[in-house]
C-alpha cells in the first residue's frame, strides 16, 4: 500500500525485514523443537539460535543478500535459507530440516496477520469508544429521520451514533473470530501427510510461536481462512463507508446538520475559497471500494489445484498487507472524524420543522384510528392534507399542514385541540430513546 494510506506500525509489520525475521523465527522454533525431540543435535540447534539471529542493525544487509541470491535462484525461500547458511556455519545443515517452503511461509504469515490484527482490533475498540461517548452526548438531540432520503419521522442524532456503535460491536465479534481462525500455523510437509515430521512436532513448533495448529492441511493452509478474514475486513470497512456516506449527506449545504472538522489553515478548493468539503469521508468511501475488491480476490484464492498451486501467492502479497493496512488507516480516520465531528442541533431542529409537521402524519393516523375512525378513512384524510401542504411548498405562503389538520371538521370531531397538539409533539415520538440506549449499552 502506498505511504499515503499507511500508518507506521502497520508498515513495520509488513516490511521485508519483518517478513524474513518471522521466517527465521519459524525456522529456529522448528530446529529447537526438533532438538528437544532428539531429531536435531542439541548443539547444532543452539549454534543456529546463536549465529542465525540477525541483529536489527544487520537486517537490511541480510535482506539485500537474500534478494541478491533470489535473482539467481528465483526461489525466495531457498534464497533465504542460503543467506542464513552463509552466517550460520556448519550447523546450517540442520536448518529447514523436514520442512517445505510453505511450512515456513504460511506459518510466518500467520505471525504477521496476528500482529496486524492486534492493531486493527485496537482501532475498532477506539472507534467504538468514540461512538459511545458521542452517542450519549447527543442522546436527546432531536433530528429528522429520513427514509429514501425523504423526511420520515423524528429520531435523535445520538441514535445514529448508537446504531454505528452497535454495528461496530458486531464487527468486533466477527473480526475476533476471523483473526483467531488465522492464528494458525502448519508444519505438515509437501502434501500435508507429515512425510518427514510428525503431527506432534508440528503442534510443538507452532505452540512455541504462540499459534495453534491446523488439524489438517495440504502443502498450504486452506484459503477459506484467509477469505473469511479479508471478507470480514471488507464488511468492517463497508460499515466505515456507511458512516462516511451518512456524514457526507449531512454535510450538504442544503442539510448542514453535521460536518467534518475544518482547521483554521485548511483549504477546501483551489478555485473556490468558501468550500468546506467532506474529504475524509470521501477518502474512507473510496478506500472501502478497494477493500471490497480485495475480498473478491481472497474468495478466488480458495480454489487451488490438488494439494497446492501458487496462484494465491502473488495475489496475497498484495491483498494481505494492503487490506490490513487500509483497515488500520480507515479505522483511525473514522475515529478522528467522529471525535472532531461538528454537530449543529439548531439546524437539525430547523430541518425537523421544515415540512410544517408532515412528519407527524403517522401519529395522526393512529390517533384517529384510536378515536374510532376507520384506518382507511383516517389515511385518506391525513394524506390528502399532507399532499395539499406538500404541493404548496414553492408558493409564496406555503400551507401549514398543522393548520389544515386543525381546520378539518372530520378530524376535529374526533380529536380535541389537546390531542392534535400531542400528535405534533416531538417529545412524544422520542419517548423510548432512553430504552434503546439502555438495551444497546447493556449488550457490552
Amino acid at each position: 500500500m502506498i505511504t499515503r494510506y499507511t500508518r507506521p506500525q502497520m508498515a513495520s509489520i509488513w516490511s521485508e525485514e519483518s517478513k524474513f525475521n518471522n521466517w527465521l523465527r519459524v525456522e529456529l522454533a522448528a530446529t529447537d523443537t526438533l532438538a528437544r525431540a532428539g531429531i536435531v543435535p542439541v548443539e547444532a540447534a543452539a549454534e543456529l539460535r546463536q549465529r542465525a539471529t540477525i541483529p536489527a542493525d544487520g537486517m537490511k544487509a541480510f535482506v539485500a543478500r537474500i534478494h541478491e541470491i533470489e535473482a539467481e535462484t528465483r526461489h525466495d525461500v531457498l534464497a533465504f535459507t542460503t543467506a542464513v547458511a552463509e552466517i550460520a556455519g556448519p550447523s546450517a545443515r540442520w536448518l529447514h530440516y523436514g520442512l517445505t517452503s510453505t511450512d515456513v511461509v504460511d506459518t510466518a504469515q500467520a505471525l504477521a496477520i496476528t500482529q496486524a490484527s492486534i492493531l486493527i482490533r485496537s482501532g475498532i475498540l477506539r472507534l467504538r469508544d468514540v461512538l459511545r461517548k458521542r452517542a450519549i452526548e447527543f442522546q436527546h438531540t432531536p433530528t429528522v429521520g429520513r427514509t429514501h432520503g425523504v423526511h420520515a419521522e423524528p429520531t435523535t442524532f445520538g441514535m445514529k451514533l448508537l446504531l454505528w456503535y452497535s454495528e461496530m460491536g458486531r464487527n468486533l465479534k466477527r473480526f475476533d473470530a476471523a483473526a483467531e481462525d488465522l492464528r494458525v500455523g502448519k508444519i505438515s510437509g509437501a502434501v500435508g501427510a507429515f512425510g518427514k515430521l510428525k503431527p506432534e512436532h508440528e503442534e510443538a513448533i507452532v505452540r512455541e510461536l504462540g499459534l495453534t495448529h491446523a488439524s489438517i492441511s495440504t502443502q498450504v493452509l486452506q484459503r477459506d481462512r484467509h477469505a473469511a478474514y479479508i471478507t470480514t475486513l471488507a464488511v468492517l470497512c463497508s460499515s466505515l463507508d456507511k458512516i462516511a456516506t451518512e456524514i457526507r449527506h449531512l454535510q450538504r449545504t442544503e442539510v448542514r446538520e453535521a460536518e467534518e472538522f475544518f482547521s483554521a489553515k485548511q483549504k477546501g478548493s483551489s478555485a473556490m475559497p468558501h468550500k468546506r468539503n467532506p474529504i475524509t469521508c470521501e477518502n474512507i468511501s473510496g478506500l472501502a471500494r478497494v477493500v471490497r475488491g480485495n475480498a473478491q480476490v481472497a474468495l478466488e484464492n480458495v480454489a487451488l489445484w490438488h494439494e497446492r498451486d501458487i496462484s494465491h501467492s502473488s495475489a496475497e502479497r498484495v491483498i494481505l498487507p494492503d487490506t490490513t493496512t487500509l483497515a488500520d488507516y480507515m479505522l483511525d480516520k473514522t475515529a478522528t472524524l467522529i471525535e472532531k465531528l461538528l454537530v449543529y442541533p439548531a439546524r437539525m431542529l430547523k430541518n425537523l420543522e421544515l415540512t410544517g409537521g408532515l412528519i407527524y402524519s403517522g401519529q395522526l393516523l393512529l390517533d384517529l384510528a384510536e378515536a374510532g375512525m376507520s384506518r382507511e378513512d383516517a389515511y385518506r384524510l391525513v394524506q390528502s392534507h399532507a399532499m395539499q401542504a406538500w404541493g404548496s411548498v414553492d408558493e409564496p405562503t406555503p400551507l401549514s399542514y398543522r393548520k389544515l389538520i386543525e381546520s378539518d371538521p372530520e378530524i376535529t370531531a374526533r380529536l380535541s385541540p389537546e390531542k392534535i397538539a400531542a400528535a405534533f409533539d416531538v417529545t412524544r415520538q422520542l419517548t423510548n430513546i432512553d430504552k434503546v440506549f439502555t438495551r444497546v449499552l447493556a449488550e457490552d
